[in-house]
């Protein structure tokens, strides 16, 4: 996702100083109207806006005050940091405080919608933080997506983000075990979408995942099975840090890290219904 975002930053003219650990997307980069290096500490050196699109809240702390020289250290006095990875929020709410101390702003503005929309800026971005930081970082925000949401406090987009990657898990596997039913007594898959969507079943799985990476098993929507896991452990360990009750959240969770276990974190998260068609599934 980092690399179609920059990509659209460099293309509607912003300055955009990039770091990818893999030479080719420096590369394309480059080819899109960016600079790109070979450190992150050459990258965000004096910048006055750093986002960062990484796996996880753990690496985007590790990646700003982790390494040396410390990269936070290296920003511009005033910074925004926008993170638009899918973060822990309570982890975010920590990272601010520690970024504090080198004067850089942090605003937490993860993103739905896939490559597709990376690449033609039709994002939905759910974004936290202090009415003032939000309002400056909005123009740069819009140039990525359509659908900018402000959620609150900082750490409240992290916080939708994880609650809509459950519903949409919830969703996908709900679509895959209904097809394997479905299949089972004889019904066609083709059709069974096609009802769905015709009907209140109707879901993002069900309209974009089910025909294209499902049922035809390519099973590369280009989102990470690691990734979702991460997402749905995030959102139920908010519910749980709550006390509100969730018995599904927790069931999905669970069923997610299984299908991690058997398949690897690598895997794409439609593959989600290899796993439910497995014997580990069943178990």
């Amino acid at each position: 996702m980092g690399l179609p975002m920059a990509s659209r930053l460099a293309r509607r003219g912003y300055v955009v100083r990039g770091y990818d650990p893999v030479a080719e997307r420096r590369e394309k980069l480059i080819e899109a109207g960016g600079l790109a290096f070979d450190s992150p500490s050459d990258a965000v050196d004096g910048c006055q806006r750093l986002i960062t699109m990484l796996p996880n809240g753990h690496v985007v702390r590790e990646t700003l005050l982790g390494g040396e020289p410390c990269l936070a250290g290296l920003l511009a006095r005033d910074c925004i940091a926008i993170d638009m990875s899918s973060s822990s929020p309570t982890g975010t709410q920590e990272l601010a405080k520690r970024l504090e101390t080198y004067s850089v702003r942090l605003v937490d503005a993860p993103v739905s919608g896939g490559v597709a929309r990376a690449q033609n800026g039709s994002l939905a971005i759910m974004v936290g933080g202090e009415a003032e930081d939000v309002s400056e970082v909005h123009p740069l925000l819009a140039a990525l997506g359509e659908s900018i949401f402000e959620t609150g406090s900082l750490g409240s987009g992290h916080a939708m983000k994880a609650l809509n990657n459950y519903v949409s898990a919830a969703g996908l596997a709900a679509a895959c075990e209904a097809v394997q039913i479905g299949r089972r007594f004889g019904l066609d898959p083709e059709m069974m979408i096609d009802v769905l969507n015709a009907s209140t079943g109707r879901n993002n799985s069900t309209q974009a995942k089910m025909k294209p990476f499902v049922l035809s098993e390519t099973y590369a929507s280009g989102f990470a099975l690691g990734l979702m896991a991460k997402d749905l452990r995030t959102a139920d360990d908010l519910a749980r840090s709550l006390g509100v009750p969730a018995p599904l959240s927790k069931a999905n969770a669970a069923l997610w890290e299984a299908a991690v276990k058997q398949l690897g974190n690598a895997a794409d998260h439609t593959e989600i219904a290899r796993f439910l068609s497995s014997e580990d599934a069943k178990s």
